[in-house]
C-alpha cells in the first residue's frame, strides 16, 4: 500500500513554471535603490530618503515612521524587528526592539483575574512600547540622515492624510472595542453618533496628538545638535525624551489610568538589543533569522529536515511536496511552541541542539509519509548538545496541556497584523525588519497619541505549555515576528518578509523554497500558491491548534485535494494563499536589484 501512495503522491505534479509564469504585478527592476512595503505612501517616504541621498537604513527608518503612522496594522507603540546587512563589515545585524512585560506583570497576576493567557486586547495586553526606539536606535548606528529629515514624511501623514479603505474598514470594524478606551474614541472615531462612526476612504485622517509627539522627538535632537552634540548622540536624545522625558510620563500616566501595568521605570530600564542572528545553510545559501525569541529559528529548523529531501522531484505543489512541507514545518514549530523564548531569561532555550542539522537529520526520520500525524510533539535536543533534557516530564505529558483542539478552519487571530518593510542601495545596504503592535482596535496613551501594543497575549502563563516563555516583567514574549535575509557566496542574495502572525515563516519558507528550487523570479515567488498550516499552537488569543487544517489555494486541482484530504487533511480554500510577500533579489551577474511586491492588497514598491 505504501509504495502505491507514494507512487500516487509522486505522479500529480504541477509544473512551476505553468503555475508561476504569468504575474498580476510586475518584477521592480533597479540599480541605485529600492524600497518595498505594505502602502504606497510608505513606499514613497522611502523613497524620498533616497532622492536626499540617505541609504537604505535611512529608508526603511522613514518607511517604518510611515506606516505606524497609516496604522499599516501596527502603530508607534508597537515592536519591531529588523535585520541589516552592513556592507563596511560585510555581517548581518540583528536589531531586537521588542518591548517586555511590565511591573507587576505576573502569572499570578493574571491568573488571580481568571485569564489562561494575557489578554488579545486592551492595557493589559500591552508591553513597553519597542518601535520608537527601534527606529530611533537603527536611524542613529547605521544610517546618514538627521531624524528630522527621516520623521518628515510621518509628520505630514500625522497632520493629515487620505486614508485608505482598508484601515478606515478596520476602525468601523472595532468601534465598539475602541469605544472601551478613553482616549481611543477621539482618534478614530470621526463622525461620533453616524451609523458609520469611522472615517471613509479618502477622507483626511488627522492624528494631533501623536503629531505632536514625533515634533517633540524631532525638537530633542535639534536641541542637542544645537548644543553641539553628535548626529548620533543628537538622535539618542529623541529616544531619551521618548523613554525617560515627558512623553514617558504621559504614556505611564494614561496606561495606568486605563487599568494597565506599565512604569515609568520599565521605559526607562528597557533597551534595544544588538544582536548576533541565528543562521543555517541550505544547499550552500546562507539564511538569517533573528534569536529563539521570535519565531524565526523555525524556518532555518524547517529547511534543515527538507534539505536532505529531493524536493524538485516531488513537483512543485504536488500532494507530496505539500505533505512534506506540512509534516516538516510540523515537526519545527513543535519545537517553537515548547522551546522558545527570551534568551535573556532562565531557563536557557537549548538553541544550539534544535539547529544542528544532526538533530533535524533524526526529527525527520519520524515523519509519516502516509497520512498527516496530528500528534507531532517536541523532540529532544539536548543529547545533540551532549545534554540532559530537564523537561522530559512535560514532554510526556505535553498534548495533555495543550489547548484544546479542532479540525475546522483557522484559529482566531493565526495571521494577525505586521507590514514588512525591504530596502537595499547601491552601495550594499540591506534592511529586512517586520514591525507590528498596536494595531487597531489600540489603546491610545492618553495625549501620547501613540497605540499600546498587544504583545503580552503570545506569552504563556502555564510552565508545562512552554516552560521558556511564561511572563515575567521585564521579560520579552515569544514572538511570531520574523525578517529574512539571505546571503550567497557571501554576498546578498534574498532581503524577504511578510505580514502575518504564525504563518510568516510558513509563506517565507515556501517563498523561498520558490526560487531556489523552482526557480521562479522574485515576483512570481511572491504571488505563488502557498499552503498554511494550524496544526502549530497559535501565538494569540487561546493559543489554538487544529492538526491537519491546511489552507490551499482555490486554483489546486480537484486531484490534488483529494489526495490531501484521503491523507486527513481538512481542507479550506483563498484565493491568494502567499502572504502577502514583499522581497529583494540580488542579481549577482548584473548587480542589480529585482523587487517582488505582493499581489495581496496595498503593498508597493518604488525603486530606481
Amino acid at each position: 500500500m505504501r509504495a502505491v501512495s507514494l507512487l500516487v503522491l509522486g505522479s500529480i505534479l504541477i509544473p512551476a513554471a505553468a503555475l508561476a509564469q504569468r504575474t498580476q504585478k510586475p518584477v521592480l527592476h533597479g540599480r541605485h535603490w529600492l524600497a518595498i512595503t505594505g502602502k504606497p505612501l510608505a513606499a514613497t517616504a522611502g523613497a524620498m530618503m533616497f532622492q536626499k541621498g540617505g541609504n537604505a537604513v535611512d529608508a526603511a527608518c522613514a518607511m517604518l515612521g510611515a506606516v505606524t503612522t497609516m496604522w499599516d496594522v501596527l502603530s508607534w507603540g508597537g515592536e519591531t524587528q529588523a535585520l541589516i546587512y552592513d556592507p563596511r563589515h560585510k555581517k548581518v545585524i540583528a536589531l531586537n526592539a521588542l518591548g517586555v512585560a511590565p511591573t507587576g506583570a505576573t502569572v499570578e497576576f493574571y491568573q488571580q483575574k481568571g485569564m489562561r493567557y494575557p489578554p488579545e486586547y486592551g492595557p493589559l495586553a500591552a508591553v513597553t512600547p519597542g518601535t520608537p526606539g527601534g527606529l530611533l536606535t537603527m536611524l542613529a548606528e547605521y544610517g546618514t540622515l538627521s531624524l528630522r529629515e527621516v520623521l518628515a514624511p510621518a509628520l505630514q501623514m500625522a497632520d493629515g492624510y487620505p486614508i485608505e479603505a482598508e484601515t478606515a474598514n478596520s476602525i468601523e470594524r472595532h468601534k465598539d472595542l475602541i469605544k472601551q478606551w478613553r482616549y481611543s474614541p477621539a482618534v478614530f472615531l470621526t463622525h461620533p453618533g453616524e451609523p458609520r462612526e469611522a472615517p471613509v476612504a479618502g477622507e483626511i485622517f488627522r492624528q494631533p496628538d501623536l503629531a505632536v509627539t514625533l515634533r517633540k522627538l524631532v525638537d530633542a535632537e535639534q536641541q542637542a545638535l544645537r548644543a553641539g552634540k553628535s548626529r548620533r548622540d543628537a538622535i539618542y536624545a529623541a529616544y531619551d525624551r521618548f523613554y525617560k522625558g515627558d512623553i514617558a510620563q504621559e504614556l505611564v500616566r494614561a496606561v495606568r489610568e486605563e487599568g494597565g501595568l506599565l512604569a515609568l521605570a520599565d521605559l526607562a530600564q528597557w533597551k534595544v538589543k544588538i544582536e548576533e542572528p541565528k543562521m543555517t545553510t541550505y544547499r550552500g545559501i546562507e539564511v538569517y533569522k533573528l534569536d529563539r525569541w521570535t519565531q524565526g529559528p523555525a524556518l532555518l529548523q524547517t529547511l534543515n529536515i527538507l534539505e536532505g529531501l529531493d524536493l524538485k522531484a516531488m513537483g512543485y505543489n504536488s500532494p507530496r511536496y505539500i505533505h512534506t512541507l506540512y509534516q516538516a514545518m510540523s515537526l519545527a514549530f513543535a519545537d517553537r511552541d515548547f522551546y522558545y523564548g527570551d534568551p535573556a531569561f532562565p531557563p536557557d532555550e537549548p538553541i544550539e541542539g534544535l539547529l544542528s542539522k544532526a538533530y533535524a537529520r533524526e526529527r525527520a526520520k519520524g515523519i509519516n509519509w502516509e497520512r498527516n500525524d496530528p500528534r507531532v510533539k517536541p523532540g529532544d535536543p539536548y543529547p545533540f548538545m551532549g545534554k540532559t533534557n530537564p523537561y522530559e516530564r512535560l514532554l510526556e505529558h505535553w498534548p495533555e496541556h495543550a489547548p484544546a483542539t479542532t479540525s475546522e478552519g483557522a484559529p482566531r487571530g493565526f495571521s494577525q497584523g505586521t507590514t514588512s518593510i525591504e530596502a537595499a542601495d547601491e552601495q550594499g545596504w540591506v534592511v529586512s525588519v517586520t514591525p507590528s503592535g498596536g494595531w487597531i482596535p489600540a489603546v491610545i496613551a492618553g495625549r501620547t497619541g501613540v497605540g499600546l501594543s498587544q504583545r503580552a497575549q503570545s506569552f504563556v502563563l502555564d510552565e508545562s505549555e512552554n516552560p521558556f516563555n511564561v511572563i515575567a516583567p521585564g521579560k520579552r514574549p515569544r514572538v511570531t515576528l520574523t525578517p529574512s535575509l539571505a546571503l550567497k557566496d557571501g554576498r546578498p542574495f534574498l532581503s524577504f518578509a511578510v505580514q502575518g502572525g504564525d504563518t510568516q515563516d510558513q509563506n517565507l519558507l515556501q517563498f523561498f523554497l520558490n526560487i531556489v528550487e523552482f526557480g521562479m523570479n522574485v515576483q512570481q515567488a511572491v504571488e505563488a500558491a502557498n499552503i498554511t498550516s494550524y496544526q502549530m499552537h497559535s501565538s494569540f488569543g487561546d493559543h489554538e491548534s487544529r492538526p491537519g487544517a491546511m489552507t490551499v489555494n482555490s486554483s489546486t486541482p480537484a486531484t490534488v485535494r483529494a489526495e490531501l484530504q484521503r491523507m486527513g487533511y481538512t481542507l479550506d480554500f483563498a484565493d491568494r494563499t502567499s502572504g502577502p510577500i514583499n522581497a529583494i533579489f540580488f542579481d549577482q551577474v548584473h548587480g542589480t536589484f529585482w523587487g517582488g511586491s505582493s499581489n495581496h492588497g496595498d503593498d508597493y514598491g518604488v525603486v530606481w
